[in-house]
């Protein structure tokens, strides 16, 4: 069967053909980092704009690249959230059209699931159970994973998720966007032993995630050394890089260390859920998996349990439709094919096991 995927849920619009759910015959993503990066995060309307400037002449192309025509595919799956409701709703609105006019088979698929199961785009998929993480700019979750569409929340973030943190901080520091990608690079120079900054473990046998405290520990650590008449108008200071020279560590160090603190958390909850359900496999996904960092540590600490590590290459892990296209086959497996188009974008979707 192959699938044409097609994923708007955030900043990235994307499009994938993907065969029996396994082999990506194209994958396709226009980045907005360029038109998002003055603000230090994503503008949603600006997003939506964007979307509906190239959702066309993306889908064409990843058609292109794999030598199909639209009257090939077997079927749609669309991104249906969770996401900013105005991005989805435009590859939605498209994936309707292209369905209605074509007769394919559409399914809806949760952008959550699409990550996990981009996991099975490598050679050597995951085997069940599995415990994975999936961790982003907007979401930290920890799910057991049966089955296909057989997927169960078992821990959560409360606050910031993890990518969020990350994001934040860079633009505290001023050190530009997207924020993940920038303190990964800087903080390879740094020491992340430097500054011992806060982890948030909560209260015991908990397996949710808190990161809004160590984004204001850091915040609070370079306020004691800067002049704090420079502010953003909140009692905020501003400028942290510009102002180094009065801080007692360098930049590297601080986001070496706030970067470690992060992984700390994320390395031990994953492997303490991976013991308590007794899993076969750990499977990571998420744009935070692609920080180096993080994929050294899980690494070294899943093999000690004994388990295998199932880590998708770095432009997996990002958004992309080639996830949506996989868990769309799968999906449709389920269903024996059964498919509508009354549906619509969910910007927050309560809770993935609610979408199997």
């Amino acid at each position: 069967m192959i699938v044409l995927g097609i994923e708007s849920s955030c900043d990235e619009t994307a499009a994938a053909v993907v065969e029996d759910g396994r082999r990506i015959l194209s994958s396709v993503v226009s980045s907005q980092i360029v038109i998002h990066r003055p603000y230090g995060g994503v503008v949603p309307e600006l997003a939506s704009r964007q979307h509906l400037k190239v959702i066309v002449p993306v889908i064409s192309e990843a058609l292109q690249r794999a030598g199909v025509d639209l009257p090939d595919v077997d079927a749609i799956a669309v991104t249906q959230g969770p996401g900013l409701v105005g991005s989805l709703l435009v590859g939605v609105g498209v994936a309707k059209g292209l369905a209605y006019a074509t007769g394919k088979p559409l399914v809806a698929v949760n952008h959550l699931e699409g990550h996990i199961l981009a996991a099975f785009l490598e050679d050597s998929p995951p085997s069940f159970p599995a415990i994975a993480l999936v961790v982003s700019g907007g979401h930290t979750n920890l799910y057991y994973v049966k089955d296909y569409g057989d997927i169960t929340l078992v821990g959560r973030t409360r606050d910031d998720a993890a990518g969020e943190a990350f994001d934040k901080v860079a633009k505290f520091l001023d050190l530009g966007y997207p924020g993940g990608v920038v303190i990964d690079e800087l903080a390879r120079s740094g020491n992340p032993k430097a500054i011992t900054f806060p982890r948030s473990y909560l209260e015991k046998d908990s397996l949710d995630f808190s990161f809004s405290g160590i984004k204001t520990a850091v915040v609070n650590f370079v306020r004691r050394y800067l002049d704090t008449t420079q502010d953003d108008g909140n009692g905020i200071a501003v400028g942290a890089p510009s102002l180094g020279n009065q801080l007692p560590v360098q930049i590297a160090d601080i986001v070496a260390s706030f970067q470690e603190a992060v992984v700390d958390v994320l390395v031990e909850k994953t492997c303490t859920a991976a013991q308590r359900f007794e899993v076969s496999q750990v499977v990571v996904a998420g744009g935070v998996a692609a920080n180096s960092r993080l994929r050294q540590r899980l690494q070294d600490q899943v093999a000690s349990l004994g388990l295998p590590l199932e880590l998708p290459r770095p432009e997996l892990c990002t958004d992309n439709a080639a996830m949506i296209a996989a868990a769309g086959f799968y999906r449709l497996r389920q269903t024996n094919g059964d498919w509508d188009l009354d549906f619509d974008a969910i910007s927050r979707w309560p809770d993935l096991a609610a979408s199997s």
